[in-house]
């Protein structure tokens, strides 16, 4: 049984992507639900997948549901078709479509074919996962594992270390400078007295 491994980037911000496994058996139903949960959404809108090429065209939709909208050809239904029919290339492209309000694009892409099936996963299964998703209804608050994360990638434990002290004067310093001034006024006052 094949296993085809997809990359699924995020439409806005190709650094966000995640890697989902399934089998070419399972349907587009499947893989619609482990994109979602592979970027934390819920499963309360509409949803589609467009079958595409290299230039990222929309071509054959293949649908949640039977939607009221005007169809090119008639969809087919994600619950009754298999990924691997629809694989038409080794580097097979989808576009995914997800709450048409929002209107939410991912593009996914066949990145690897592989006919071992490992069996402690379950399929589908999301192997990886790069940048911070997108928060499904406006600003996510950042706790635990991913504000870990965002300290670890912008190092942001180190507080302000490398920023310069430079041009900043404390109270001390500045007595000490008008201090040293009057010193050299009276050193050249007393050699011009000796002169004279």
């Amino acid at each position: 049984m094949a296993i085809l491994k997809f990359r699924v980037y995020f439409e806005e911000d190709d650094s966000v992507y995640r890697d989902v496994a399934v089998r070419h058996t399972q349907s587009f139903l499947q893989l619609h639900q482990v994109i979602l949960k592979a970027y934390e959404f819920d499963s309360k809108h509409q949803a589609t997948f467009f079958r595409s090429n290299d230039h990222w065209q929309r071509g054959r939709e293949i649908s949640l549901e039977r939607y009221d909208k005007p169809y090119k050809a008639e969809p087919l239904l994600m619950e009754a078709t298999p990924i691997g029919s629809e694989i038409r290339d080794p580097n097979q492209k989808f576009i995914y479509v997800y709450d048409f309000v929002k209107n939410w694009g991912f593009l996914v892409e066949l990145i690897n074919v592989s006919k071992e099936d490992s069996g402690k996963l379950d399929y589908p299964h999301v192997v990886k996962s790069e940048g911070i998703a997108p928060s499904q209804y406006g600003t996510k608050g950042l706790v635990g594992d991913k504000l870990t994360e965002i300290e670890e990638k912008y190092d942001l434990t180190k507080g302000t270390e490398g920023f310069g002290v430079e041009g900043l004067k404390s109270a001390d310093d500045e007595t000490e400078e008008s201090g040293e001034e009057e010193e050299s006024d009276e050193e050249t006052t007393g050699t011009d007295e000796e002169i004279i």
